[in-house]
Protein backbone atom coordinates (compact mmCIF):
# COMPACT_ATOMS: atom_id res chain seq x y z
CA UNK A 1 0.00 0.00 0.00
CA UNK A 2 1.34 3.45 -1.05
CA UNK A 3 1.72 6.27 1.60
CA UNK A 4 0.36 9.51 0.54
CA UNK A 5 2.73 12.20 2.00
CA UNK A 6 0.33 14.96 3.79
CA UNK A 7 1.72 18.10 5.01
CA UNK A 8 0.17 20.20 7.83
CA UNK A 9 1.13 23.97 6.70
CA UNK A 10 -2.20 25.39 9.53
CA UNK A 11 -4.01 26.44 6.62
CA UNK A 12 -7.23 25.03 4.78
CA UNK A 13 -6.76 21.75 3.27
CA UNK A 14 -7.04 21.50 -0.36
CA UNK A 15 -8.42 18.51 -2.74
CA UNK A 16 -5.53 17.37 -5.60
CA UNK A 17 -7.56 18.72 -7.92
CA UNK A 18 -7.93 22.79 -6.52
CA UNK A 19 -6.32 24.65 -8.45
CA UNK A 20 -3.56 26.82 -6.50
CA UNK A 21 -4.40 30.70 -6.11
CA UNK A 22 -1.04 31.78 -6.69
CA UNK A 23 1.49 33.26 -9.84
CA UNK A 24 1.74 30.23 -12.18
CA UNK A 25 -2.00 30.02 -11.79
CA UNK A 26 -3.16 33.74 -12.67
CA UNK A 27 -1.37 33.28 -16.36
CA UNK A 28 -1.94 35.97 -18.45
CA UNK A 29 -4.61 35.25 -21.23
CA UNK A 30 -3.39 34.11 -25.03
CA UNK A 31 -1.90 36.86 -26.67
CA UNK A 32 -3.21 36.02 -30.03
CA UNK A 33 -6.90 35.71 -29.39
CA UNK A 34 -8.27 39.19 -29.13
CA UNK A 35 -11.72 39.53 -28.89
CA UNK A 36 -13.69 41.87 -31.57
CA UNK A 37 -16.93 43.19 -31.74
CA UNK A 38 -19.28 42.23 -33.52
CA UNK A 39 -21.16 44.96 -36.24
CA UNK A 40 -24.58 43.97 -37.37
CA UNK A 41 -25.72 46.91 -40.21
CA UNK A 42 -29.37 47.91 -40.01
CA UNK A 43 -30.08 45.39 -43.02
CA UNK A 44 -29.33 41.84 -41.28
CA UNK A 45 -31.28 43.42 -37.98
CA UNK A 46 -34.45 44.25 -40.14
CA UNK A 47 -33.99 41.02 -41.03
CA UNK A 48 -33.25 39.14 -38.38
CA UNK A 49 -36.12 40.67 -36.56
CA UNK A 50 -38.79 39.28 -39.18
CA UNK A 51 -37.41 36.23 -38.76
CA UNK A 52 -37.91 36.36 -35.44
CA UNK A 53 -41.40 37.59 -35.51
CA UNK A 54 -42.17 34.55 -37.46
CA UNK A 55 -41.05 32.42 -35.34
CA UNK A 56 -44.27 30.69 -33.89
CA UNK A 57 -43.37 26.71 -32.43
CA UNK A 58 -41.80 26.12 -29.20
CA UNK A 59 -37.59 26.18 -29.53
CA UNK A 60 -38.20 28.33 -33.11
CA UNK A 61 -36.63 31.37 -31.74
CA UNK A 62 -33.97 29.90 -29.89
CA UNK A 63 -32.51 27.77 -32.69
CA UNK A 64 -32.58 31.20 -34.76
CA UNK A 65 -29.94 32.78 -32.42
CA UNK A 66 -28.28 29.94 -31.48
CA UNK A 67 -28.11 29.77 -35.95
CA UNK A 68 -26.97 32.98 -35.84
CA UNK A 69 -25.24 33.41 -32.71
CA UNK A 70 -26.85 35.86 -31.42
CA UNK A 71 -28.45 36.46 -27.67
CA UNK A 72 -32.15 37.57 -26.72
CA UNK A 73 -30.48 41.22 -25.69
CA UNK A 74 -29.51 41.46 -29.07
CA UNK A 75 -33.50 41.35 -30.11
CA UNK A 76 -34.58 43.27 -27.18
CA UNK A 77 -31.74 46.24 -28.10
CA UNK A 78 -33.00 45.99 -32.02
CA UNK A 79 -36.47 45.92 -31.14
CA UNK A 80 -35.56 49.18 -29.47
CA UNK A 81 -33.74 50.53 -32.19
CA UNK A 82 -36.51 49.75 -34.54
CA UNK A 83 -38.86 52.07 -32.77
CA UNK A 84 -36.83 54.59 -32.84
CA UNK A 85 -35.42 54.96 -36.06
CA UNK A 86 -32.80 52.25 -37.21
CA UNK A 87 -29.92 54.07 -38.15
CA UNK A 88 -26.40 53.29 -39.19
CA UNK A 89 -24.38 55.73 -37.08
CA UNK A 90 -20.68 56.68 -37.29
CA UNK A 91 -18.99 56.22 -34.20
CA UNK A 92 -15.85 58.40 -33.33
CA UNK A 93 -15.23 62.09 -34.07
CA UNK A 94 -17.56 64.14 -35.76
CA UNK A 95 -16.57 65.66 -39.04
CA UNK A 96 -14.98 69.10 -38.11
CA UNK A 97 -17.72 72.22 -38.81
CA UNK A 98 -17.00 74.62 -41.73
CA UNK A 99 -16.27 78.43 -40.93
CA UNK A 100 -19.69 79.50 -41.11
CA UNK A 101 -21.32 77.14 -39.02
CA UNK A 102 -18.25 77.75 -36.45
CA UNK A 103 -18.87 81.61 -37.08
CA UNK A 104 -22.76 80.93 -36.24
CA UNK A 105 -21.78 78.79 -33.47
CA UNK A 106 -19.57 81.98 -31.70
CA UNK A 107 -21.85 84.43 -32.46
CA UNK A 108 -24.98 82.60 -30.45
CA UNK A 109 -22.45 81.37 -27.34
CA UNK A 110 -21.91 85.78 -27.70
CA UNK A 111 -25.82 86.05 -27.68
CA UNK A 112 -26.50 83.00 -24.58
CA UNK A 113 -23.41 84.38 -22.21
CA UNK A 114 -25.09 88.26 -22.62
CA UNK A 115 -28.28 87.00 -22.39
CA UNK A 116 -27.55 85.34 -19.15
CA UNK A 117 -25.68 88.17 -17.91
CA UNK A 118 -29.27 90.46 -18.03
CA UNK A 119 -30.89 87.28 -16.54
CA UNK A 120 -28.70 87.45 -13.67
CA UNK A 121 -29.09 91.39 -13.47
CA UNK A 122 -32.60 91.03 -13.85
CA UNK A 123 -32.68 88.29 -10.76
CA UNK A 124 -30.58 90.56 -8.81
CA UNK A 125 -33.15 93.71 -9.15
CA UNK A 126 -35.86 91.60 -8.72
CA UNK A 127 -34.90 90.24 -5.88
CA UNK A 128 -33.70 94.11 -4.53
CA UNK A 129 -37.09 94.87 -5.31
CA UNK A 130 -38.52 92.45 -3.20
CA UNK A 131 -36.44 93.45 -0.37
CA UNK A 132 -37.24 97.05 -0.69
CA UNK A 133 -41.17 96.32 -0.90
CA UNK A 134 -40.94 94.52 2.53
CA UNK A 135 -38.93 97.07 4.50
CA UNK A 136 -41.64 99.48 2.97
CA UNK A 137 -44.38 97.37 4.10
CA UNK A 138 -42.95 96.94 7.68
CA UNK A 139 -42.36 100.82 7.73
CA UNK A 140 -45.69 101.34 7.14
CA UNK A 141 -47.11 99.48 9.36
CA UNK A 142 -44.74 100.89 12.31
CA UNK A 143 -46.04 104.53 11.18
CA UNK A 144 -49.86 103.54 11.60
CA UNK A 145 -49.17 102.07 14.68
CA UNK A 146 -47.81 105.38 16.40
CA UNK A 147 -50.48 107.50 14.25
CA UNK A 148 -53.18 105.31 15.83
CA UNK A 149 -51.91 105.63 19.32
CA UNK A 150 -51.89 109.71 19.31
CA UNK A 151 -55.51 109.98 18.33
Amino acid sequence: MAHREVSFSGGPERSEGAPENDARSARAPDPEVKPTRRRFNAEYKLRILREAERCRESGELGALLRREGLYSSHLAAWRKQARIGLADEKRGRKPKRSGSERRRIEQLERENRALRRRLEQAETIISVQKKLSLILESMGTEDSGKSDGNS
